[in-house]
C-alpha cells in the first residue's frame, strides 16, 4: 500500500523563485536564505519520493474572485508554470499522478470533505518555489522535478478561509486516502506559505519572529492544540498573509503519530530566516518514525 513517509514545510515567497531564476543566491542578502534549504537538497536527494502532495495557495492565477474553491485538487497529467505578469519561471513544467490524485479525491469526498476537482490549471510561484528551494535549479529543456506532484490549492486569499482545525482534520483525511491506495508509492506531503508577514495596510512588512518559533516549536510537539488557534491570533501575531500557515496543518495531520499509529516525527532539518523579501521564511522536515 502507498504511505506518507515524510512531511516538508517551507514558505513560498516569490522573491526567493526571482533570485534563483536571476542567478542572485550567492548575493549577500539572499546566501543565508539558500545556505538554510542545503540540508534539505541533501535529504531530498536521499529520500526522493514516488509523488509529492503539495499544499499551496494560488494567487489569482488559475482561480480569481469569480470562482474560489476552498479546496481544489489537481488531478491533471501535467501542469504548465503560470506567467504572473512577467512571463513564466523558466523553470520545468509540473508532472502530475492523476491515478492517485483522483483515488484521494474519492476517498477525501467520501470522508465528507468537499473538494473541487481541477483537471486543467497552470501552476504559479506558491507550487513552483518550493519545488526550487527543495530540488535546486532545474532545466527549463531537458531538467525535471524529480517526482510527479499532485497540486492542492487551499483558499487562504478570500475570506472566509478554512480554519486550522478543518484543516488538521482535513490532512487525516488525506493520509487514510494515500494508506489506502493499492500501489506501493512513497508519497511525501508538503506545506508551504507563511510564515508570518503583512504586504499591505500600515502594518506592511510586519515579522513576528517569536510567534513563528513557537509556531515551530507547537507544529512539532503540539499540532492538536496549535490547530484550536483562531484566524484571528493568526491575522494580529503573524500578520494579514500569516492565515497561510493554516495550510502547514494539512500536511501535520497526515502525519503517522497524529491517530496514534506511530511515534512522534523525527525533526530532520529546521530552518528560520529574516527578512526576506518582507517576510519571514521558515522550513521544517518531519519523517515519520
Amino acid at each position: 500500500m502507498a504511505r506518507i513517509s515524510a512531511s516538508v514545510y517551507t514558505s513560498h515567497v516569490p522573491a526567493i523563485g526571482a533570485a534563483m531564476d536571476l542567478g542572485k543566491t550567492q548575493e549577500p542578502y539572499w546566501q543565508p536564505v539558500f545556505a538554510g534549504y542545503e540540508p534539505s537538497r541533501r535529504w531530498l536527494a536521499e529520500n526522493r519520493p514516488d509523488v509529492i502532495f503539495l499544499v499551496y495557495n494560488d494567487h489569482a492565477t488559475a482561480f480569481s474572485l469569480e470562482v474560489i474553491p476552498t479546496f481544489a485538487i489537481g488531478t491533471a497529467a501535467e501542469y504548465a508554470v503560470a506567467d504572473e505578469g512577467w512571463g513564466p519561471r523558466p523553470v520545468p513544467r509540473v508532472i502530475g499522478h492523476p491515478e492517485l490524485a483522483s483515488h484521494i479525491a474519492q476517498s477525501v469526498i467520501q470522508s465528507d470533505f468537499d473538494l473541487t476537482i481541477v483537471n486543467r490549471m497552470d501552476v504559479d510561484h506558491g507550487l513552483t518555489v518550493p519545488l526550487s528551494l527543495m530540488c535546486g535549479a532545474q532545466d527549463p529543456q531537458t531538467g525535471a522535478w524529480p517526482c510527479p506532484v499532485i497540486p492542492f490549492a487551499v483558499n487562504v486569499v478570500q475570506y472566509p478561509v478554512p480554519s486550522g482545525n478543518r484543516c488538521f482534520q482535513l490532512g487525516r483525511a488525506i493520509r487514510r486516502a494515500v494508506e489506502s491506495y493499492d500501489q506501493p508509492l512513497n508519497v511525501q506531503i508538503w506545506g508551504t506559505g507563511g510564515m508570518s508577514h503583512q504586504l499591505q495596510g500600515p502594518r506592511a512588512g510586519l515579522i513576528n519572529r517569536e510567534w513563528d518559533n513557537r509556531f515551530l516549536d507547537r507544529l512539532i510537539a503540539d499540532p492538536q492544540g496549535l490547530a484550536q488557534v483562531p484566524h484571528i491570533e493568526y491575522v494580529r501575531e503573524a500578520g494579514s498573509e500569516g492565515i497561510e500557515l493554516v495550510m502547514w496543518l494539512i500536511a501535520r495531520g497526515a502525519m503517522s503519530d497524529i491517530d496514534g499509529s506511530g511515534r512522534a516525527p523525527q525533526v530532520r532539518h529546521r530552518f528560520y530566516h529574516v527578512p526576506a523579501s518582507n517576510t519571514a521564511v521558515g522550513h521544517l522536515i518531519l519523517e515519520n518514525a
